[in-house]
């Protein structure tokens, strides 16, 4: 019987650093190690120190490890899929120079909006990059930047995404994916290659930023002798270029050319999600234009306030967070910390339509509602990016995917099974993030399709829900409030 190989896939997050090891043939999860980050800032500030990243993945591997019980010399790949956006700034040796911004920091929305109009509006940006700038996007932190720290800016000898950083460190290389790259707002989906004349305006020069290699799965070097030691794994453990996190995610549910395509996937986590890989190309204004880390497109919408804006307002309200029934006439949209999608970066948290009776159950309830139609108004905007009619029976029918810590809790299952009417599938792996790189991980390794890789793992058991019948009722409510508060009360441009 051959020795087993294990490969290691971190899903480094906002929250935490999380190490999945795994056996490379079967696909079995062995073990996760874990370890928490910190997260600073108000008034729209939202930075991490990368050091604090590099420390965690080193914890996480050395737990996961031992968890594991398999030896360090079985480990024959490792590939890091961070949270996307995120800026680092590196000084000449590779030290961060500041803390890093991340992605739900919302103080660039007035750069966002200014390099938008610069280039001549949403059309052109599409056209380029797939997207618009709005202040999630490392380009519009890059000018905040410039415009607030500029002897900060002008130090600057390298600007990485997250998980670019932690790959740099294992590797020795600066590299980074497609995937990830497509999330910066100076990277072309439509030439596959970072965009000059974005670059030009924005102040930035090509030589600061990583290589871009063809895939995630792209082996782009070996542990370095200081990063093997300080992991306890060989040096000939092959280092995949990674990618962003959502990319990831699409890897380890098998969503891809060589797998599942036009297939939607909702993440409940700090921020809900949806996305699917598609060979569209998007460039919808409404969505980001996203490319995959396997050669296709993985259009997405993200919205900033999802389970950790409702567990807030369950705090208020002295409820569990299950605690909850449907909100009545009561709405509720939790755009506590501003919102993306759609773009209200300057928004707060809005409630009407209460009554005497209204209760503290009805009012968590309103909360789930908000933030789940707000996500599933997104997902038709994808749908429609995808070529697809979300009201046409067959596209409605098609499963959706939920993943993420909501996806756990049955008050977010439930929700979104009563306002979309899909059916539901749980998937039973409950790390898709991790197990996507532990796939890229492989497929450095071997050179093998990573996406076949993962949809070929036997990774658990899905839970699949049937259909319910949709609450039309709530969605018109919500979404009518939604449309008229815009504007004048949730912040609107």
């Amino acid at each position: 019987m051959p020795p087993r190989t294990v490969v290691i896939g971190v899903d480094s997050s906002t929250q935490s650093t999380k190490a999945a090891f795994v056996d490379a043939v079967s696909g079995r999860l062995l073990a996760v190690g874990r370890a928490p980050h910190a997260v600073h800032g108000a008034a729209g500030a939202r930075e991490s120190d990368p050091e604090v990243w590099w420390r965690a993945l080193r914890d996480a591997v050395a737990a996961g490890l031992k968890e594991s019980g398999a030896a360090a010399s079985a480990v024959t790949g490792i590939a890091v899929a961070g949270q996307q956006h995120g800026l680092v700034v590196l000084d000449g040796s590779g030290r961060p120079l500041r803390p890093a911004m991340l992605w739900n920091d919302t103080r660039s929305a007035p750069q966002a909006a200014a390099l938008t109009g610069a280039l001549g509006g949403p059309g052109a940006w599409t056209a380029r990059t797939g997207s618009v700038p709005v202040a999630a996007i490392t380009a519009s932190k890059w000018r905040w930047l410039r415009e607030n720290e500029p002897d900060t800016a002008a130090a600057t000898a390298a600007v990485r995404l997250p998980h670019d950083f932690l790959t740099e460190r294992l590797a020795g290389t600066a590299a980074t994916d497609p995937g990830d790259a497509s999330g910066t707002g100076w990277y072309s989906t439509a030439t596959g290659a970072y965009d000059p004349v974005l670059l030009e305006l924005l102040g930035l020069e090509a030589a600061l930023l990583p290589e871009v290699a063809p895939t995630g799965a792209t082996r782009v070097g070996s542990l370095t002798a200081e990063a093997a030691e300080a992991l306890g794994l060989p040096t000939t453990t092959a280092v995949a270029a990674g990618t962003g996190d959502n990319m990831s995610a699409a890897v380890g549910l098998g969503l891809g050319a060589a797998g599942l395509l036009d297939h939607p996937v909702l993440s409940l986590g700090t921020s809900g999600t949806v996305f699917a890989a598609s060979r569209t190309r998007p460039a919808s204004p409404a969505l980001s234009g996203f490319a995959a880390t396997d050669g296709t497109y993985l259009p997405l919408a993200c919205t900033l306030n999802c389970t950790l804006a409702v567990d807030k307002v369950a705090a208020l309200l002295g409820l569990d967070r299950e605690d909850t029934s449907p909100g009545g006439e009561a709405v509720l949209l939790p755009y506590l910390d501003g919102e993306r999608t759609p773009d209200l970066p300057t928004a707060a948290g809005l409630l009407t339509g209460l009554r005497h009776d209204t209760t503290p159950r009805q009012l968590l309830g309103a909360a789930y509602e908000g933030a789940v139609v707000t996500v599933l108004r997104a997902l038709d905007k994808l749908l429609r990016a995808c070529g697809l009619d979300p009201a046409d029976p067959q596209v409605a029918a098609r499963p959706l995917r939920l993943i993420g810590g909501g996806a756990r809790g049955r008050a977010w299952v439930e929700m979104v099974r009563r306002l979309s009417g899909r059916p539901v599938i749980v998937p039973g792996s409950g790390e898709p993030v991790a197990l996507g790189a532990a796939a890229l991980a492989a497929a450095a390794a071997t050179g093998a399709d990573p996406v076949a890789i993962a949809a070929g793992w036997g990774t658990g058991e899905d839970v699949r829900l049937p259909p319910v019948q949709r609450d039309s009722a709530t969605w018109e409510r919500v979404g009518s409030v939604l449309e008229r508060a815009s504007g004048p009360l949730l912040g609107g441009f």
